[in-house]
């Protein structure tokens, strides 16, 4: 038998894990002690479960959906159809985007929010990186009630359990002018009438609002609801801006930015600033390993090796860059170079970190034509550790002192029968999850979310998704 150092605290829970995947080597028969801190007290290898202890079987690190816009989920199944064959892409999807945006308001998007924040929780996401910048009103009025949209977002989160970093976005342009003010610096186009909900005016006066809302959310030491901060890009933020942003920002506050999604946005950076897009940020000094830039799809080789060097994280979202059209990510290079892989949901047209997973090897084997570029370990390690460093809720590995998120796999299933445990993350999906833990306690079984504090809601998400959209289309969703 063998055991990690103790900490001192009372212990509020125990599980007993037949086969617990630590740094993806499956470990058997690992006892956990919870202390009532939500982390992790003691961790002890090779023991026979004890009375009292809850039995699981085989289980993962909680999972961190490093990138979502919760809205999007909206446009599942409505944006595939088009006139033609070939005038669908990004950018038509957007508009659909914008449309629904404009439909939101603080208690349409609660709803909505809750809905998803619990499809992800029963599909084995444990914490989720809300990339937000639906911010006000349609036409760009605040809501009467401050953070009024923020505070719904908490709200859904909490009412569910899952864990929330609230990456509130700062949006100020429609994309970039090659001439502008100041010194000949570009500066950007304004927003367009179905932009103007994202909008904070400047790069101070949405300073001014994040510290505002820092206040009005408090301390968590719990990790349970943190904010995080968010550049949109670097078409919808101009380089003052940035600079500005970078200043005001405390530097322990994770900061993620949108990269070279599209080759527009790299052809547009190069004309206005002479730089693609990374070598803009790297220009600006925002590179470190605090920062997370999402998708960086469209990346040069001076690209890649200036993230690798700034050992910053790329968080792809594989499904979402498959549906849009967007293209396949530089991966392999990138982790090569010294950049951290972390993996997000994004749109939400998929929730299910397993396929994240498995479409991040299954893009690179598509790319290079050949297999295991990346090995399962590394695979889930992007959806374990490096997600939840990006979203700043530390290292997510499971040892002593970290946060007791926990995912159980069933190995029972048509799918996952047979399979090596250490195979698990590139075979099993979403369906095959058993017991969620989020912070020492269960919070979803088999697909359906654990209430006990109010058993009046209901704990499916189809039916809370239903509702929801609902709410947004009500002729469209019966």
């Amino acid at each position: 038998m063998t055991s990690d150092t103790a900490v001192t605290s009372a212990t509020a829970s125990t599980f007993w894990c037949a086969t617990l995947l630590l740094d993806g080597v499956p470990v058997p028969r690992v006892r956990l002690e919870v202390g009532a801190d939500g982390r992790l007290a003691r961790v002890t290898r090779d023991v026979a479960a004890a009375p009292g202890d809850l039995r699981l079987g085989a289980v993962v690190p909680g999972m961190a959906d490093a990138h979502s816009h919760a809205f999007h989920r909206a446009l599942r199944g409505r944006t595939h159809a088009h006139d033609s064959a070939d005038d669908g892409d990004f950018w038509r999807w957007r508009a659909a985007m914008y449309r629904v945006a404009g439909a939101l308001d603080p208690g349409r998007y609660q709803a909505l929010a809750r809905a998803v924040f619990a499809e992800m929780l029963v599909s084995g996401w444990t914490a989720v990186g809300e990339f937000h910048y639906v911010h006000h009103r349609a036409d760009g009025s605040p809501y009467p009630t401050e953070h009024a949209m923020e505070l719904a977002l908490v709200a859904a989160a909490r009412e569910v359990g899952i864990r929330l970093v609230l990456l509130d976005t700062c949006y100020l342009t429609a994309g970039i002018e090659a001439v502008g003010g100041g010194a000949g610096e570009p500066i950007g186009r304004p927003l367009a009438p179905e932009q103007r909900a994202f909008g904070d005016i400047s790069a101070g006066a949405w300073l001014r609002r994040w510290r505002s809302l820092r206040a009005a959310l408090g301390e968590d030491p719990d990790r349970r609801i943190t904010l995080g901060a968010a550049v949109h890009s670097v078409r919808a933020v101009p380089a003052a801006a940035i600079r500005e942003i970078l200043a005001g920002l405390p530097a322990d506050v994770p900061l993620h930015l949108h990269v070279s999604e599209q080759p527009q946005e790299n052809a547009d950076c190069l004309a206005a600033y002479g730089l693609t897009p990374t070598g803009l940020l790297d220009r600006l000094g925002v590179l470190d390993p605090r920062v997370s830039l999402v998708h960086a799809t469209h990346l040069t080789d001076d690209d890649v090796a200036l993230i690798g060097a700034a050992g910053a994280t790329v968080v792809m979202c594989p499904t979402t860059e498959a549906d849009l059209g967007d293209g396949i990510g530089r991966a392999r290079d990138l982790a090569r170079a010294g950049a951290r892989i972390a993996l997000g949901s994004d749109q939400n047209a998929v929730v299910d970190p397993f396929r994240e997973m498995r479409d991040l090897e299954m893009g690179e084997r598509l790319a290079s034509g050949r297999r295991g570029r990346f090995a399962p370990a590394q695979v889930l390690e992007a959806a374990t550790a490096h997600g939840y460093a990006a979203l700043g809720l530390g290292s997510g590995r499971l040892g002593v002192g970290d946060l007791c998120d926990l995912v159980e796999v069933r190995t029972d299933t048509a799918t996952t029968t047979g399979c090596a445990p250490d195979q698990l993350a590139l075979v099993a999906t979403a369906a095959d999850v058993g017991r969620v833990v989020v912070h020492g306690a269960i919070v979803a079984d088999r697909g359906r979310l654990v209430r006990p504090d109010d058993p009046t809601t209901s704990s499916d998400p189809a039916t809370m998704l239903h509702d929801a959209l609902a709410l947004l289309d009500p002729g469209a969703h019966r």
